[in-house]
């Protein structure tokens, strides 16, 4: 089978060399955005008067032809065309014959898989805002009700003071807000027309760029040739994003592995969402929960693979660009099954909330309150914060807890402890006593919560807005 390019060469390609070199067995995935960047391209040949009319419309109809082709998977793809864009070509010419060779009129194939990159992430990022949304109205409901449940507060895996389990999820709800952001910024970064900047220096044809970026709904236009057809940095911006992204789902997702465990015994995952043991049948594994804390290593490969790949290639385009697209697939399919999984997941999560107030009274949390009440009384911190460490070394000693102490005993560490002190120590009082904007008292909590529900008004509005657009 002859090249498309094979004017220059005397010998056929290696089949070794075709098959290393061939992109078709990935980059097929970006079969739409080749035809829908083909149909705006060649619409502009007319417009333009660089082709005739009846040459873009037989064309046009023959992509649409292709379009159906791929659609319903009767198109034969081959390693001797490389390529989508090769295969893509290669069968319109089948179909239509020759006129289907002046398709390519005005561009190469460096502008033209830039600009499929592009239309193809312009829509995973808008998707992946709405699956955040959707993971964050799973939270948000879930915080609404756990508003009164108390679970203690953690540092270094430590029970530190107790919180609402409300104020917990809420800080997830920010996590996913920012990433909701930077995606939402990034799209700007993709919303660029790199088609026209030819293989690297523009073309000869009268073309009209920013026509074609009017057709796909592209907001500008890339301003310099050689940067439009080398310009990976919105891929790298995204991969970015998805890999914080991931390493959100994966905090998330060793809390959920712990939390349902025998030891925490917090939360019950729906058994829709986990799975059992082949030879122990007791158990119930969150493998879900595993699974997006295990596949978040292959999304911060698929970042650290394409940096490495770009970081000392010359301007314009070398083939190792070839190498930007399967990793960027595969952090789109990857990210996208963790958070589909992961709204459901969380929806229907059932909370323990007995069994997250009894860790909240078997534990030394509300300690830090005490060494205020003392601050008040006069005393100052550092003595109060020995005063209170002696206290608690005095219950361990004693196993008991500072609800268990009684008013003589209190007295023994310090005159200023007075009968009030059993209110101070009591968890709701503890977590109201947060009344502080971004803190753990209920009030605050509610709030939050309502000032979320607006900016998820405010997603949900952008979302639409671009859908919209796309369609």
């Amino acid at each position: 089978m002859s090249k498309l390019w094979g004017g220059r060469f005397t010998k056929q390609t290696d089949q070794l060399v075709e098959e290393y070199t061939a992109s078709i067995t990935f980059d097929k995935e970006l079969a739409e955005e080749d035809i829908q960047g083909s149909l705006a391209h060649v619409t502009m040949l007319g417009k333009c008067g660089i082709l005739p009319a009846e040459d873009v419309e037989k064309i046009k109809d023959g992509l649409l032809q292709v379009q159906g082709m791929i659609r319903r998977g009767e198109l034969e793809y081959t390693i001797q065309n490389e390529d989508i864009h090769m295969n893509i070509e290669k069968t319109l010419i089948d179909l239509i014959g020759p006129v289907g060779g002046k398709l390519h009129t005005g561009r190469s194939r460096n502008d033209q898989v830039a600009t499929d990159m592009h239309l193809y992430l312009r829509k995973r990022v808008v998707e992946f805002v709405g699956h955040l949304i959707k993971l964050q109205e799973a939270l948000i409901d879930q915080a609404k009700n756990n508003i009164d449940t108390i679970v203690p507060g953690y540092t270094h895996l430590q029970r530190a003071q107790p919180i609402l389990f409300a104020h917990h999820l809420m800080a997830y709800v920010s996590m996913f807000q920012r990433d909701l952001e930077r995606l939402q910024d990034s799209y700007k970064r993709v919303d660029i027309l790199p088609l026209g900047a030819g293989a690297l220096a523009g073309t000869t044809f009268p073309i009209d760029r920013h026509f074609v970026a009017e057709q796909l709904g592209f907001g500008r236009v890339y301003e310099n040739s050689l940067d439009a057809v080398s310009d990976r940095d919105f891929i790298l911006e995204f991969l970015s994003n998805a890999s914080m992204i991931m390493m959100h789902l994966s905090r998330f997702s060793e809390e959920m592995v712990l939390w349902s465990s025998t030891e925490f015994a917090f939360v019950e995952l729906d058994d829709a969402f986990c799975t059992g043991s082949s030879i122990m049948p007791q158990k119930k594994n969150p493998d879900v929960a595993e699974l997006v804390r295990g596949k978040t290593g292959r999304v911060y490969g698929n970042l650290f693979g394409l940096m490495t790949v770009l970081k000392s290639l010359p301007l314009a385009y070398n083939k190792d660009m070839q190498e930007d697209k399967e990793g960027m697939f595969d952090t789109v399919r990857t990210l996208q099954g963790a958070l589909q999984l992961f709204a459901p997941m969380v929806a229907t999560m059932k909370v323990n909330t007995d069994r997250m107030r009894q860790a909240v009274n078997q534990d030394f949390s509300n300690a830090t309150d005490i060494a205020d009440y003392l601050v008040n009384k006069g005393l100052p911190f550092r003595q109060a914060h020995e005063v209170i460490g002696k206290t608690v070394l005095y219950c361990i000693q004693n196993k008991k807890y500072l609800l268990d102490m009684s008013i003589e005993e209190f007295k023994t560490f310090s005159e200023l402890f007075e009968s009030d002190i059993y209110q101070v120590l009591q968890p709701e009082q503890v977590v109201n006593a947060r009344n502080v904007f971004g803190g753990t008292a209920s009030n605050q909590v509610t709030e939050a919560i309502a000032r979320a529900e607006q900016v998820l008004v405010q997603s949900n509005e952008w979302l639409q807005a671009f859908l919209e657009k796309s369609k």
